[in-house]
């Protein structure tokens, strides 16, 4: 499985909808390749764009020093998310990427042509819009644009896309996600514009290959990194041969990576993705995060506060595959000492300290399991349901804590206690294999206190947070 993030703006730090995206890709990761699947998750940034360079300006700043500085950012979440991404793609530095947007502009000249064009400009979506306001909520007006550019015949395509959408050739989720673009494509598909003027865009960014009075525009590029990342015999493998190649995104961004993307490929004869799954926004007080909305969220700063097993399980087990979800250091808090310490925690060392008590350390064989966990997970996955996903996994937590209520290994003989004890050893061990690809730092410190034939006294797992 190709597993793609979306590639932000690198204006600012991230923020912890960016958090959100990648947490959701590294679990789908880590799940499949715990299955034992070939596995790539790749992710990065989009350097070559004017919002990019307006920040720089503002910051009396050059452009390569900002970028640079924030893409480092962006890449630097692996430690402290947790993330296991194969592959990072900086649009401005990677060094395939230019000759690779260069290869797909070629591919498509025959879709191209040049036209006088007007329009309003939105530079925080980095596109064109009827009228304003701009509808994700940028507060900048939007600009009164006039120049002559290069546009790509996106009309040709609707048809084709229209049937690969209705027939599941590109899985799009949720169903709604779906029937929106299913319902963009066939009220009719305009010509888009594809290139930039150089002076508008200060210079910054890949000319457009013969006309270098022009740039590539910004989304044409970086949607072009899910290809030109994948360097040598990988592009193959990974485009070519995988049968399953995932894109992860905002719903904001849906009509770039389900229509125009893939009206892109077609016409440069390229395989297309298979599957896009798109997540809503994550709020503070019911407004979007965004790096200009001032309302950001760091999710480092998070980490630094609670843990980072407290971060992405708010990420995993409270965001909806469907429709925003709200943010509040208390309601992270209050699922991280509901379900870690009092959970999670309380299980382990519940169960441990009865192995010790009871039976010296010493590990009995398996009972019985307590829920056909495994399945439920893949299922909840294979839709892109990450908190019916995490609610799977937390129903060991609860079924063995209700086992051992229900025997009470201290109230039991020896035979009793290495029943009901084996059969919650099991379950412990099963839990730190099934909450792997959620919560990677919990499953290893719960197989470390669990693993082997003799177990030592435990240390508290988690604290509670709220104390």
């Amino acid at each position: 499985m190709y597993i793609t993030t979306t590639i932000p703006y690198v204006n600012a730090r991230p923020h912890l909808g960016h958090a959100l995206e990648l947490v959701q890709a590294d679990a789908l990761a880590r799940h499949h390749r715990r299955r034992g699947e070939p596995v790539r998750f790749q992710t990065g940034t989009d350097d070559n764009s004017l919002k990019n360079v307006l920040a720089a300006e503002a910051e009396g700043v050059p452009v390569r020093e900002l970028v640079d500085r924030n893409a480092a950012a962006f890449e630097g979440l692996r430690g402290p998310l947790d993330l296991s991404f194969d592959s990072f793609i900086r649009t401005s530095s990677h060094p395939g990427h230019r000759a690779g947007v260069e290869r797909i502009w070629r591919a498509v000249e025959h879709d191209l042509y040049q036209r006088h064009y007007e329009g309003l400009y939105c530079v925080g979506c980095e596109q064109f819009y009827a009228a304003g306001p701009c509808p994700e909520g940028h507060q900048e007006p939007l600009q009164r644009v006039s120049e002559e550019n290069w546009f790509f015949r996106l009309s040709r395509y609707q048809d084709v896309l229209s049937e690969l959408i209705r027939d599941g050739g590109l899985r799009i989720e949720p169903a709604a996600r779906r029937n929106e673009v299913l319902a963009f494509v066939e009220a009719g598909l305009a010509d888009i514009s594809v290139s930039r003027s150089a002076a508008r865009a200060r210079g910054w960014g890949i000319p457009v290959p013969g006309d270098p009075a022009q740039v590539v525009y910004v989304w044409w590029d970086a949607l072009a990194n899910y290809i030109t990342a994948l360097d040598g015999g990988d592009y193959e493998r990974w485009w070519v041969a995988e049968p399953r190649k995932v894109h992860l995104m905002g719903k904001g961004v849906i009509r770039f990576h389900a229509v125009y993307w893939p009206a892109m490929l077609l016409s440069a004869g390229l395989p297309l993705p298979t599957e896009i799954f798109v997540h809503d926004y994550l709020t503070v007080a019911g407004q979007k995060i965004s790096k200009s909305s001032g309302g950001a969220v760091d999710p480092v700063a998070l980490v630094d506060s609670y843990g980072v097993d407290a971060v992405r399980w708010w990420l995993l087990r409270e965001v909806p595959r469907v429709g925003d979800a709200d943010f509040t250091e208390e309601r992270l808090i209050a699922r991280a000492d509901e379900d870690l310490a009092n959970g999670l925690g309380n299980l382990v060392n519940r169960v441990v300290t009865m192995v010790c008590r009871f039976l010296d350390g010493h590990v009995p064989g398996p009972a019985e399991d307590l829920a056909g966990v495994p399945g439920a997970v893949h299922d909840a996955l294979e839709e892109y349901d990450f908190r019916r996903a995490a609610a799977a996994v937390w129903t060991i937590v609860e079924e063995a804590n209700r086992y051992v209520e229900r025997t009470r290994p201290w109230q039991q003989d020896r035979a009793g206690q290495e029943a009901s004890l084996g059969t919650l050893v099991h379950a412990c061990r099963t839990l730190a294999v099934q909450l792997e690809p959620f919560l990677p730092t919990a499953a290893a410190r719960v197989d470390a206190a669990v693993r082997g034939t003799r177990l030592a006294r435990p240390k508290p797992l988690y604290p509670r947070v709220a104390g």
